[in-house]
């Protein structure tokens, strides 16, 4: 083929077809941009034979202007949601500013929803999840004590949040906890 016959335009059928995928993943879950324009195109692919570059660019494009006009698409909200989430579950924000980074939030808004997380709060409820620190239930020896520390390390808490965590009391813990959640 030519350059001349390659459409770059999407034809009527693929921008409804590109409008109505979107709804249909966006009443499912909250996605970030780059995640829907990535499932668009993938599924687009898939869909229309022969699809140029062109046109998938274009109704991917469109998809997310849909989106984005019917407010149902917000890479900052999703990623205050998200960072909100995984505090309480025990995520460190070097953990959650890669995963939201890998989804294709912008480094200022990952900054932006970061700011209220809380690594304390965040490194005391791993410990309880994962029964380190205050919340063991074995004794502690050394082979323990450096499994404990560095899993805080692999989860992406500094050592000082880890080393804090670890040497608290339950009751200690349970406050941090306790303040971390109002």
């Amino acid at each position: 083929m030519t350059d001349e016959t390659v459409p770059s335009l999407p034809t009527p059928r693929m921008l409804s077809w590109a409008r109505n995928s979107a709804i249909y993943r966006l009443e499912r879950r909250m996605m970030t941009e780059k995640q829907l324009f990535d499932a668009i195109t993938r599924k687009a692919k898939e869909k229309f034979e022969d699809i140029s570059e062109a046109q998938l660019r274009a109704i991917a494009d469109f998809a997310i202007k849909f989106a984005y006009d019917n407010k149902v698409l917000d890479d900052r909200a999703y990623a205050e949601i998200s960072t909100r989430s995984a505090v309480r579950g025990g995520k460190s924000k070097r953990a959650i500013a890669q995963k939201l980074a890998a989804k294709g939030v912008s480094s200022d808004k990952v900054e932006a929803a970061l700011e209220e997380a809380d690594d304390l709060y965040a490194a005391a409820i791993f410990a309880r999840k994962r029964a380190f620190g205050p919340f063991r239930r074995v004794e502690l020896d050394e082979k323990r004590k450096a499994k404990e520390l560095s899993a805080f390390a692999r989860n992406g808490f500094s050592f000082d949040i880890g080393r804090k965590v670890f040497d608290m009391s339950a009751e200690d813990a349970e406050e941090v906890i306790l303040a971390g959640r109002r």
